[in-house]
């Protein structure tokens, strides 16, 4: 085989491989185990393959470790990417704003279609507001965009949650 493909294949194999383990591994760690699975189980495949045409005849062609490792590079890279793009799971949304605000936010929010939970608070020098949302995690920019078209200035925290059961509009059952 040409070496010039031999090195493009292996990279462009390598950058796949691990960018399915990156979706796996996020797969994972949000209880999607089953399609985890099946993606690990040809991950596997994909692996085995490429890493014994990779150590074929090593010694005669080093520069398919660097192809190898720059695949690898790359692959963590539009795996991440990828996974933003699919953006699994479900994320934690907090907004602290002002008392009297908080109560007009949280309406503006449910009539939107989103389940609110708001808590009395005290800050420095007033009292807050805090509103949790749950929502999908694709869904977290057009949330962020609502709060934001409401009221600037609020502070708002972001964290991806484990899936949620049961409460309004739940995002399982």
């Amino acid at each position: 085989m040409n070496p010039i493909l031999l090195y493009v294949l292996i990279f462009v194999i390598k950058v796949f491989e691990v960018s399915m383990a990156t979706l796996r591994i996020v797969l994972i760690t949000k209880d999607e185990r089953v399609k985890g699975m099946f993606i690990g189980f040809f991950e596997v495949i994909i692996w085995v393959m490429i890493v014994s045409t990779v150590l074929q005849d090593i010694t005669a062609d080093p520069f398919k470790i660097v192809v190898y490792a720059l695949g690898f590079s790359v692959g963590n890279f539009l795996g991440s990417k990828l996974e933003n793009f699919f953006a699994i799971g479900d994320s934690s949304i907090e907004v602290i704003t002002h008392k009297i605000d908080g109560k007009k936010m949280a309406k503006h929010l449910r009539a939107h279609g989103l389940a609110v939970t708001s808590v009395n608070a005290y800050g420095m020098n007033d009292k807050r507001e805090i509103l949790y949302l749950h929502v999908p995690r694709k869904n977290v920019p057009d949330t962020i965009k609502l709060i934001r078209s409401f009221e600037e200035d609020v502070v708002i925290t972001i964290s991806d949650i484990k899936p949620v059961y049961g409460g309004y509009r739940a995002l399982r059952k």
